[in-house]
């Protein structure tokens, strides 16, 4: 199948305006980018999702607050606020209940959402912890943050977060790695700074509100990243009513970009069991 064309919108939330790319028709699909790169991340699985699906889907793309093509952050926000302007979102899109998938701070918005059954039909979290960053990775953070502010996502920074997004294997791959370099240049260094700090030194324990999400959801490790282990996926789809866990091989945090095809499989095969019914539970 070849990828429908795509156009681009920019919808004004409570976080700035936020640009999306749409691509198809059909049930509107809501996929939100993880933390420090944009929504070309998704795009290995364009295909695959829309081909995959056993229905028609219109797919929205996100590049979070501050990030990608994003306006700029310009003040100290949280993920919270982040969900706001994702309901601010989902309101300008008019779609009834959207089918909701998260990479990393994506899975941490979708986290909020998914407690309203009014918003969100199934709920897919990819590589996203539930609880705060642990303390080493939060002292490591720290050091690096004045100097993305100042100096923006170079050399050691950028090292960095290559390291934290892709494994060993991926970054070597030049298309890849390109990816998220692409990414990286996109936002002001003011921006990225502001977005490090809200939506990821801040991040706050959601393990205790699992329970309240009662709706269909996929829950997605990989065998790569140690603050979302293959076993805290499990225990974390335990605590959600209706909730199961995968593991995808050989891949870090950006799991739509290094396996795209044993990711979108798990989800098209996710989507098959979810009711088709678009009012709430």
């Amino acid at each position: 199948m070849i990828t429908p064309p795509e156009h681009t919108e920019r919808i004004e939330t409570r976080l700035g305006q936020l640009h999306t790319r749409v691509i198809g028709t059909g049930r509107t699909t809501v996929l939100w980018s993880s933390m420090f790169v944009d929504s070309h991340t998704w795009d290995p699985t364009l295909t695959l999702l829309l081909d995959g699906s056993r229905e028609p889907r219109r797919l929205v793309l996100v590049d979070p607050p501050g990030l990608g093509l994003s306006q700029p952050l310009r003040r100290r926000s949280s993920i919270a606020e982040a969900a706001g302007a994702a309901r601010d979102l989902l309101k300008a899109l008019d779609a009834g209940r959207v089918d909701w998938v998260g990479n990393a701070f994506g899975g941490h918005v979708g986290y909020e959402l998914a407690r309203d059954p009014s918003l969100l039909r199934s709920f897919v979290a990819i590589s996203s912890p539930t609880e705060p960053i642990p303390p080493h990775l939060r002292r490591k953070i720290g050091v690096l943050k004045p100097l993305l502010r100042i100096a923006g996502p170079v050399g050691p920074v950028r090292e960095a977060i290559v390291s934290a997004m892709l494994t060993e294997e991926s970054a070597s791959n030049s298309h890849l790695r390109q990816v998220v370099l692409d990414s990286l240049g996109r936002p002001t260094r003011s921006s990225m700074a502001f977005a490090l700090r809200s939506f990821i030194l801040d991040r706050s324990d959601v393990t205790g509100h699992l329970a309240d999400i009662r709706i269909p959801s996929l829950f997605v490790a990989s065998d790569d990243r140690g603050d979302w282990s293959p076993a805290d996926a499990q225990r974390a789809a335990a605590l959600t009513p209706d909730a199961t866990a995968v593991t995808i091989e050989r891949a870090r945090t950006l799991i739509p970009l290094e396996q795209p095809a044993a990711l979108a499989t798990s989800i098209v095969n996710f989507w098959a069991g979810v009711p088709a019914t678009n009012s709430p539970v």
